[in-house]
């Protein structure tokens, strides 16, 4: 009888393990933030260690972070679509900013009653993080900035983001090209799989808000070097070998293989890039 306890609790252990583990037991809610409405997703986990929030980046969705999020059990885990992205298509505001990102971020903590949290970002969700820990860093026990674009667009890089608009009309070539300019060459010989990863989350959204998306998060955003310079929160960034963006300073910086994607290029690296931020 005794083995048979042990048998039975030794299943309901590993049940319950798998269970937390699994992405897509993650729970759903909308929180009505001034931008909108935004879809959270949270895998709960009964202890009382920070919580961690992860952010996207432009084109993807919250499952850029599944591979880090079903490594991380000793905590609540929290995730987001960012606006017009995944299932938060339900945007009031169409003359957001970067900074509106913030403030819904910041809203997000505040409905989930979340005090203080460790943040991770991806691109956009790094340029969100770090003007919301900017606003408000007693909210912030540490933030992790992967793939950070923090300077203002210049003239030749506005020119060709309108160059390559005009080929949204080509949407699989437009997507194929964006992902050779956002994922390192290395990464797409090894797994070319990588454009998948890009094309499905992206081709959820129209051509008149893949324009709409850039405009407000890379060419109409701000340089945001003194914001780095000014922050008072623990920061540590990362970014790829073959990234297009340049190394933020006065922040401790990883570099690792790959491009501009690094939570899918070399998720393992970034898995430990997060548990530095514990």
């Amino acid at each position: 009888m005794k083995s048979l306890i042990i048998i039975l609790s030794a299943i309901s252990f590993l049940m319950t393990k798998g269970q937390s583990t699994n992405i897509n037991d993650m729970k759903k809610s909308i929180v009505n933030t001034k931008l909108g409405k935004i879809v959270v997703y949270q895998k709960i986990a009964n202890t009382k260690n920070i919580p961690i929030i992860f952010l996207h980046g432009v084109y993807f969705d919250h499952h850029l972070w599944d591979n880090q999020i079903k490594e991380i059990n000793d905590r609540v885990v929290i995730t987001v679509d960012m606006p017009l992205h995944g299932e938060s298509r339900n945007i009031s505001n169409p003359d957001w900013t970067l900074n509106d990102c913030a403030d819904m971020l910041l809203e997000i903590l505040d409905s989930l009653q979340i005090p203080k949290v460790i943040a991770v970002g991806h691109s956009w969700g790094s340029m969100t993080i770090l003007r919301a820990a900017h606003k408000k860093p007693e909210r912030f026990t540490s933030i992790g900035l992967c793939n950070m674009p923090f300077l203002a667009a210049s003239k030749k890089q506005k020119n060709t983001f309108g160059l390559q608009h005009s080929m949204l009309v080509f949407r699989n070539f437009y997507t194929k090209q964006a992902a050779k300019a956002l994922f390192g060459k290395t990464s797409l010989v090894k797994n070319p799989s990588l454009i998948n990863q890009l094309s499905q989350p992206m081709s959820a959204l129209t051509n008149k808000e893949v324009k709409q998306i850039d405009k407000k998060v890379i060419l109409d955003a701000e340089d945001a070097t003194l914001l780095i310079q000014n922050l008072q929160v623990k920061a540590i960034a990362l970014k790829g070998k073959e990234d297009y963006v340049p190394t933020p300073p006065k922040i401790e910086t990883i570099i690792v293989d790959g491009g501009h994607i690094s939570p899918l290029e070399n998720p393992d690296e970034v898995i430990k890039f997060c548990k530095i931020l514990f």
